[in-house]
């Protein structure tokens, strides 16, 4: 059991945003296989088709993708957020978007009627115009937000940080000022295919968001930064498939980990992850896994 900005979770693992959060059915199931919470699609306030195929591939070390936010839209959305909390039987995060305050307020207010637990303002995303983070650059727009959001609601509200900046603490600290209970870091890192034998690029969007074991270290070096510098937990998140990446990722200063590529090899991901940070905590003699967070800031 861990406590996250007042919400208990039975263990650290939480299912990150994009992956099997489009229907409340998809979210319960991965509830039953061991996450302790979980983040729905992010939903914003109007339908989005999203950004034409291809829209992922494989690279082998990683995934890149350029979904483009597609999602129903709140109004649409709200059943199936209702159902995730019916079904699941443990914290169910809601990721919103927007492009401006007055959109990230309207999709937060529209959705508490289905009582989500937590939000997760998505001011990330590298491949949506006018979205993500074309807002989350802006430290200043990132506060603004923020505050908006954490006025017109009565629950937790968590920033996801984009890594595509030249510093994410000040970014960071932006959250923490608009009064952000926690940041999640990171979303995913820009980057682009070529195929070789045509010369086009392989994204149907030309450009996407890197995700998986080739951003690890990436994550890992922000989510200690922003340890060193913020008040607030950090959940930490990019290239999660084993206990010892989550132990890494805690060690560094992550209250939790967000689990994300690594579903794609088997939704047990998060009992076996789950079970193997058990494990460590008792074969190290720690008290619990709350003496692992931080750990290697004291290792100086």
């Amino acid at each position: 059991m861990i406590k996250v900005t007042g919400i208990e979770l039975e263990n650290p693992t939480i299912l990150a945003a994009g992956i099997m959060g489009t229907t409340g059915a998809s979210l319960a199931r991965v509830a039953k296989e061991g996450a302790g919470a979980v983040v729905t699609k992010s939903i914003g306030p109007e339908p989005k088709e999203g950004h034409k195929n291809p829209s992922m591939i494989d690279l082998g070390y990683g995934f890149l993708n350029a979904m483009g936010l597609p999602n129903p839209s709140y109004p649409d959305f709200k059943n199936e957020l209702s159902i995730a909390k019916k079904e699941s039987g443990i914290p169910v995060i809601a990721s919103i978007f927007g492009g401006t305050e007055e959109e990230f307020v309207e999709v937060a207010q529209g959705l508490l009627e289905s009582n989500p637990d937590v939000f997760e303002l998505n001011v990330s995303c590298p491949h949506a115009l006018g979205y993500g983070a074309s807002v989350g650059s802006n430290p200043d727009a990132v506060e603004s937000i923020t505050a908006a959001v954490k006025d017109a609601v009565d629950i937790p509200v968590w920033v996801k940080l984009t890594p595509n900046v030249t510093d994410i603490v000040s970014i960071g600290d932006a959250a923490q000022r608009g009064g952000a209970d926690a940041v999640v870091a990171i979303n995913t890192v820009k980057g682009m295919a070529i195929d070789i034998e045509s010369g086009y690029p392989i994204l149907g969007n030309r450009f996407g968001g890197l995700s998986g074991k080739a951003v690890k270290p990436v994550a890992v070096k922000c989510v200690y930064d922003l340890y060193t510098a913020l008040d607030i937990p950090i959940i930490g998140v990019g290239g999660i498939y084993t206990w010892q990446d989550a132990i890494e990722m805690m060690m560094a200063g992550a209250t939790a980990v967000q689990i994300g590529s690594a579903v794609h090899e088997g939704i047990e991901v998060f009992s076996s992850i789950s079970t193997g940070i058990d494990n460590f905590v008792a074969e190290k003699g720690y008290k619990d896994i709350t003496d692992v967070i931080g750990l290697a800031h004291e290792r100086i």
